[in-house]
């Protein structure tokens, strides 16, 4: 099964798979035609093996109704010519020679209301504040592509003993947000392993807010809950599986390559471990080093809003080639609609051989 075979693949799925797809999802395929030129055929079947793959494409757009997320999918663009950087830039190791945070209790400040550590990391205040209550974990094992089952299970329950001591030193931080992100291409400005964390105060920040929202919307026009909806048409539709009373699988409107979602009740071990299966499915299998991940939460104690609907939710993003020059991300991605050529359900194929 492929993306581009969406269209037969829906239509198989049982009445009830199929109604639950159709509450959340609407796609189409179309063909986009060009001619090239003569002097091109050489550069082109260099390039993209044969001059048919160019001239006639097959687009696959997926668009989620209830949230407004849509994806185009065109594997072709995988194969397009990059910008290759400098070849020390991929050599990410040699930077950990000069590392700022080799000791972090001399070379990071403390939140106010003091560290918090563990065997896999400590934490610290962060110097350039996004938010009022915002640190980072420093992992103790400095390589970011170093981590074990055991280090990110215990990297997480650092990052929800330090919601708790946020939230103690200022009781009007509720809204928690856990991410990662891994080396340069993730917008990481330094090598050594780390997290962020941080707590909002007022509203919870304005992406999950508006998840939020559109879920409690559904629930109110559908009479069901929109995110047990969604692990079911991506389980349906053999793009991931439960487990323990988590659900693991590929994103079909990815906003990225690689997207991969984890849905569970609450922030705990499994969860954690399952998250550390898809990252190292990411590294071991993919060969991917760079990565974003982010952990979106209710808040920790009760408030106006309704959230009783809400479980956590990663997402993990496969950010691309160290040693490309190119960004990912452009004005498509920032302003119009994500574009991709992982294909969901490819990626799904990987985890499941992985036992992710």
């Amino acid at each position: 099964m492929t993306i581009v075979q969406l269209p037969e693949i829906a239509a198989a799925l049982d009445l009830n798979d199929r109604a639950c797809f159709d509450r959340i999802y609407e796609y189409s395929v179309s063909e986009a035609r060009l001619r090239a030129p003569a002097a091109m055929v050489p550069w082109v079947e260099r390039t993209f093996g044969n001059l048919d793959a160019i001239e006639t494409q097959r687009i696959v757009r997926v668009s989620n109704k209830v949230t407004g997320e849509g994806t185009l999918f065109n594997d072709l663009r995988a194969r397009r010519p990059v910008r290759a950087a400098l070849e020390t830039d991929s050599n990410f190791e040699s930077y950990l020679e000069n590392d700022p945070w080799e000791d972090p209790m001399a070379s990071t400040p403390e939140d106010m209301f003091g560290r918090l550590s563990n065997n896999a990391g400590v934490t610290a205040a962060n110097v350039a504040k996004y938010d009022a209550a915002h640190s980072i974990l420093v992992f103790a094992e400095p390589n970011p592509l170093a981590f074990t089952r055991e280090s990110v299970v215990a990297q997480t329950r650092l990052a929800r003993q330090w919601f708790a001591a946020a939230h103690r030193h200022d009781t009007e931080a509720i809204y928690p947000y856990l991410m990662w992100n891994c080396l340069w291409r993730a917008g990481g400005s330094i090598v050594h392993g780390h997290t962020q964390i941080s707590l909002a105060r007022g509203r919870h920040y304005s992406k999950i807010e508006r998840l939020r929202q559109d879920g409690a919307r559904y629930q109110a026009d559908e009479h069901r809950s929109y995110f047990d909806d969604l692990r079911q048409i991506h389980t349906a539709l053999g793009l991931g599986k439960e487990s323990n009373g988590i659900f693991t699988g590929a994103h079909l409107t990815p906003i990225k390559e690689k997207e991969c979602l984890l849905i569970g009740d609450e922030l705990n071990d499994d969860l954690a471990s399952a998250m550390y299966s898809v990252l190292a499915t990411f590294r071991d299998s993919l060969g991917v080093q760079s990565f974003n991940v982010g952990v979106l939460m209710p808040p920790i104690v009760s408030c106006d809003e309704l959230w009783n609907d809400f479980p956590v939710i990663v997402r993990i993003v496969d950010r691309g080639n160290l040693g490309t020059r190119t960004s990912d991300i452009g004005g498509m991605e920032m302003f119009a609609e994500s574009v991709v050529a992982a294909d969901p359900f490819s990626l799904s194929k990987t985890l499941a051989k992985a036992g992710a």
